[in-house]
C-alpha cells in the first residue's frame, strides 16, 4: 500500500494538504488554530471546520463525557494534530478508512473533514453517535456513522483501519483484521507503551511494522502495520 505523500513519508512529493515535518510536540504553550495551520499546511476552510468541531466538542462535553476534560486546554494539539498527522500516511485514491471505537471522532472525523478519503466511524455509545452526527452535519465531514459494536459489523473491506485509545494492540489487531482488505494497513497512534504492545502482540501476530514519530506526543509513535497474519499453534 503506497502512502499518501507528505509529513514523515520518506522523499515523495506532497499533495494537499501538504503536512510539514516540524515537531511542535514539546512546546509548553497550547497549540492554537494558527499553529495547527502552520504545522500542517491544512487549507483555511478545513481549519475553520475543525474549529467548529472543537466548539461543538466543548458544548457537548458537559452532557456527554467525550474526552478527558484536561485535554481541552490544548485541544488543537491533543486531538486535532494528533488525528491529522495520520492524513499524509493514507494511500492515494480515495481510500476507505475505518475508525474503530470512534468516541468523540478522533482520529476518524478529523480525517473526514480534511478530505480525500471515505470514513466510517464505529461507536457503540448512542449519545456519542448523536454527537458525531451533529459534527458531521455541521462540519461537512460526510462520514458514515455506525452505532454498534465493531464485532457485530459486516466486513467493510477497508484500505485503512485506525483507532485511538481503544484497546491494547493485540486486541486491536483481532478487531481490525476482519475489516481490512488484502494489501490494507492499520494506523494506530500509541503512547509510550508502543514498543511493549508490539512485543506482546508479536506472540500472536505476524506483521510488517513501520514506526513514525508522533507530532503531538514526543513519547508516542504511529504504528503502520501491514501484511497482518495471526500466528497458529
Amino acid at each position: 500500500m503506497n502512502p499518501r505523500p507528505g509529513f514523515h513519508v520518506k522523499h515523495e512529493k506532497r499533495r494537499n494538504p501538504p503536512f510539514r515535518t516540524r515537531n511542535d510536540g514539546e512546546s509548553g504553550a497550547p497549540l492554537d488554530a494558527a499553529g495547527f495551520a502552520a504545522l500542517t499546511g491544512a487549507p483555511a476552510e478545513s481549519v475553520e471546520r475543525l474549529g467548529a468541531y472543537l466548539a461543538l466538542l466543548e458544548k457537548w462535553q458537559g452532557a456527554v463525557n467525550l474526552v478527558g476534560r484536561g485535554t481541552l486546554r490544548d485541544a488543537w494539539r491533543r486531538h486535532m494534530l494528533d488525528s491529522a498527522q495520520l492524513h499524509p500516511l493514507l494511500p492515494a485514491g480515495d481510500p476507505l478508512v475505518l475508525d474503530m471505537g470512534s468516541g468523540a471522532g478522533f482520529p476518524g472525523m478529523v480525517l473526514a473533514i480534511l478530505g480525500g478519503c471515505r470514513v466510517h466511524l464505529v461507536e457503540a455509545n448512542a449519545r456519542k453517535c448523536a454527537f458525531l452526527q451533529e459534527v458531521d452535519r455541521t462540519c461537512g465531514g460526510r462520514a458514515t456513522i455506525h452505532n454498534g459494536r465493531i464485532e457485530d459489523l459486516d466486513s467493510l473491506n477497508a484500505d485503512v483501519v485506525t483507532a485511538r485509545a481503544v484497546a491494547p494492540l493485540n486486541d486491536l489487531l483481532a478487531l481490525a483484521q476482519p475489516h481490512l482488505k488484502a494489501g490494507g494497513a492499520c494506523l494506530f497512534p500509541k503512547g509510550r507503551s508502543a514498543e511493549q504492545e508490539l512485543t506482546d502482540s508479536m506472540k500472536n501476530w505476524k506483521m510488517r511494522v513501520t514506526r513514525f514519530p508522533s507530532q503531538s506526543d514526543p513519547s508516542g509513535a504511529i504504528l503502520k502495520l501491514e501484511e497482518i497474519l495471526r500466528r497458529h499453534g
